[in-house]
């Protein structure tokens, strides 16, 4: 992930405080968020409403797949593929 993006440590600090109880240990940024059991369906919902709160970013429905919240890494090309196409 690029040093000059500011969504990584946000999400990575939203997840640690709200799925892992602050322990950021369990968390690289390749973890699969799913496989882990670290972020369920609902979580995935919490997670949404984060980003779109603190990022002005809209998600439609359809792009709520388990490939684009998979990882850090995941929503880090997510993410930065929505502010291209909005810029």
């Amino acid at each position: 992930m690029s040093a000059d993006n500011h969504y990584s440590e946000s999400v990575k600090q939203f997840i640690v405080d709200n799925f892992l109880f602050g322990d950021a240990d369990k968390l690289a940024v390749d973890t699969h968020l799913f496989e882990k059991g670290i972020i369920d369906s609902t979580g995935v919902l919490e997670l949404v409403a984060f980003i779109e709160e603190n990022f002005n970013i809209t998600i439609a429905d359809d792009e709520l797949v388990q490939d684009n919240f998979s990882s850090l890494i995941a929503i880090e090309k997510f993410l930065q593929s929505k502010n291209n196409k909005a810029s």
